[in-house]
């Protein structure tokens, strides 16, 4: 069996939207290839198993712009005995750790996103990172605009290949009414729901302006470094009432169920993708999300699943809320494609099958074509 080391920053329980991509790609993978993952840790190296997935969590021996870096990471991918290492970016002590491995194997590289906010420190490590693309046998990319937009991707077209991001589709399309009606209860009718890591590109500092002249009710979930700031932005708005910090919750499924509109107003390109936006689809719900030039408007397509609006623009926002808010037979059919959409393109089962036919391509093994074509943009017609 295929031996597949994945590198990565972190792991769950830590969350984010690319540790969550991590597991749900390892969980799928591990029917058909022997998966292990590699990422940062605590005060001390440990292996445990994560559902039946050997997870090597290294000693953090510093953290440098965002950049946990480990002990010994070289090491043990030197010692992994890996037919090939995956290795997700943005991460580059992981680069620094690959490069000075001496690995044999074929490369994998998912490119989650460009170094978008450590610009300079950016610019430093660019030379290093076009080394290690270099030796890639493949970079996967999660979808057509963030190929074509991306500065650095440019000088490695030829070996990038569009895998979007997949989730577990059921998942999210299962729900409690008692939960859910209980929710309505608590908030009321209007909702809207936003959710994700309380920082900059998020563009949370908008949304919360933009509820000045929205009716209803905003629940945000997640933590993160800004939460005090954007608790006193609300209540400079007047708006504190109608905004919910929610922190972590232990299932945010029966907020998508709960909730009438889902909002990304992410404002820069760290926003690669969007994954939430799938699973917000996959509960029936619109989606208002940002013209960036990533995947986010790739994601969820405007008229069709939601609407899309200039990034930090509160009363785009505001506009685009209310519209929907307003209107039920709109929020319905935008759900519906929504639903459509996220069952045919961005499942895991299409996700890992892509990704299995790229590994079987780099290792000189054939496999049957399990995947379609994933630039097309059909939604059901109105």
């Amino acid at each position: 069996m295929l031996r597949v080391l994945h590198v990565g920053k972190f792991y769950p329980p830590q969350m984010g939207g690319i540790e969550t991509h991590l597991e749900t790609l390892c969980s799928e993978l591990r029917r058909s290839v022997d998966v292990k993952v590699l990422v940062a840790g605590g005060s001390v190296r440990r292996t445990e198993s994560v559902e039946g997935i050997p997870v090597i969590r290294l000693q953090t021996l510093a953290t440098v712009a965002s950049t946990p870096f480990c002990k010994g990471m070289a090491a043990e991918i030197r010692q992994s005995k890996a037919d090939l290492v995956h290795v997700h970016w943005p991460n580059p002590a992981a680069v620094l750790a690959y490069l000075r491995s001496g690995h044999r194997g074929p490369l994998i590289v998912t490119y989650h996103s460009d170094n978008v906010r450590h610009r300079f420190l950016g610019a430093l490590f660019e030379p290093i990172l076009h080394r290690f693309l270099g030796k890639s046998a493949a970079i996967l990319v999660t979808s057509p605009q963030y190929s074509e937009s991306s500065r650095i991707l440019r000088r490695h077209r030829s070996r990038c290949h569009v895998v979007p991001l997949g989730i577990r589709v059921p998942e999210f399309a299962r729900f409690d009414d008692r939960q859910v009606a209980s929710l309505r209860q608590r908030y009321g009718s209007r909702i809207l729901l936003a959710v994700g890591r309380l920082v900059y590109y998020k563009g949370f500092n908008y949304l919360i302006e933009a509820m000045s002249g929205v009716d209803g009710r905003l629940l945000i979930i997640g933590e993160g470094p800004l939460r005090a700031k954007l608790e006193r932005l609300a209540a400079d708005h007047g708006v504190h009432e109608r905004v919910v910090f929610l922190g972590r919750v232990p299932d945010a499924t029966p907020y998508y169920h709960a909730c009438d509109v889902f909002v990304l107003p992410s404002i820069a390109r760290s926003e690669a993708f969007g994954i939430v936006q799938l699973e917000a689809m996959a509960a029936g719900k619109p989606v208002i999300n940002t013209r960036l030039d990533s995947g986010v408007p790739f994601v969820s397509l405007h008229d069709a699943t939601g609407l899309t609006v200039p990034p930090g623009d509160p009363k785009a926002l505001a506009s685009a809320a209310n519209r929907l808010l307003d209107d039920l037979e709109l929020r319905s059919f935008y759900g519906e494609a929504g639903r459509v959409r996220v069952r045919t393109l961005f499942g895991v089962e299409p996700m890992a099958s892509r990704t299995l036919e790229i590994y079987d391509s780099v290792m000189g093994r054939a496999r049957p074509a399990l995947y379609a074509d994933v630039s097309g943009t059909s939604v059901p017609a109105r």
